[in-house]
């Protein structure tokens, strides 16, 4: 009889069956990896990342880079917007990263809209680009929801802008931050009474199925290789 023959099949059973359910729970406790995004999805991510080099690169924005270091998440609206911001309407999309503080990187992107108020920037002229700094867990928090009014549901106020303005100029006390370019003009921008709401759609298409903000920016349970470079980019400038 051959060798194999004698060796107790019962015997194989436990390891093999260990090893399944160690591969299973391996699986469980990392993150998923996304399919392909989308290409509109891709072209917002890689805009937004675009946007947020040329905001960190003015020198104008000394007390935006401070305060990014202190943020718990950063929203950016990366598209040109001429008048209103329209709920839903192409320019109005953007996306949310959120810090990990355990890790010392950030998660996401989570696909977002902003609709529902006119804006002008403080300087005058149409709006075009726009990053929000999340600076509290309260407003983190708030938008895990499927949509929030600002300065209702949470508290906001225009960032400080200038050459000569640092962070402590700032009302730190509010939950969000707003900033805003047109023109190649930089300013603070009042937002109150705009509203932000997830866009559920861009998500699917990003990530290749339905999945909840929070599992994509607090709980990481899915990931995508495509949002590499603008977290590499977010985390080096928040240190």
């Amino acid at each position: 009889m051959k060798i194999l023959d004698k060796i107790s099949w019962s015997s194989l059973a436990m390891p093999c069956a260990a090893l399944f359910f160690s591969a299973i729970v391996a699986g469980m406790a990392a993150p998923s990896i996304a399919a392909a995004p989308s290409q509109q999805t891709r072209i917002l991510v890689d805009t937004s990342r675009v946007t947020l080099e040329t905001f960190l690169s003015d020198p104008e924005n000394n007390a935006f880079r401070d305060l990014l270091k202190k943020a718990e998440g950063i929203l950016i609206f990366p598209q040109k917007i001429k008048g209103a911001f329209v709920l839903g309407a192409k320019g109005g999309n953007g996306i949310l990263l959120v810090r990990d503080r355990r890790s010392d990187t950030w998660n996401g992107p989570a696909f977002y809209t902003m609709g529902g108020i006119s804006i002008d920037l403080q300087a005058g002229g149409s709006v075009s680009e726009v990053i929000l700094l999340i600076m509290t867990q309260r407003g983190i928090a708030s938008l895990m929801a499927s949509s929030i009014k600002l300065g209702a549901h949470v508290s906001v106020a225009a960032g400080p802008v200038g050459g000569g303005v640092s962070a402590e100029t700032a009302n730190l006390s509010a939950d969000i931050l707003s900033f805003a370019k047109a023109k190649g003009v930089y300013g603070g921008v009042s937002l109150s009474g705009a509203v932000v709401s997830v866009r559920s759609g861009m998500n699917r298409a990003y990530y290749g199925r339905q999945v909840a903000n929070a599992d994509i920016l607090i709980l990481r349970s899915i990931t995508s290789p495509h949002s590499r470079e603008i977290i590499s980019l977010v985390t080096s400038a928040a240190r």
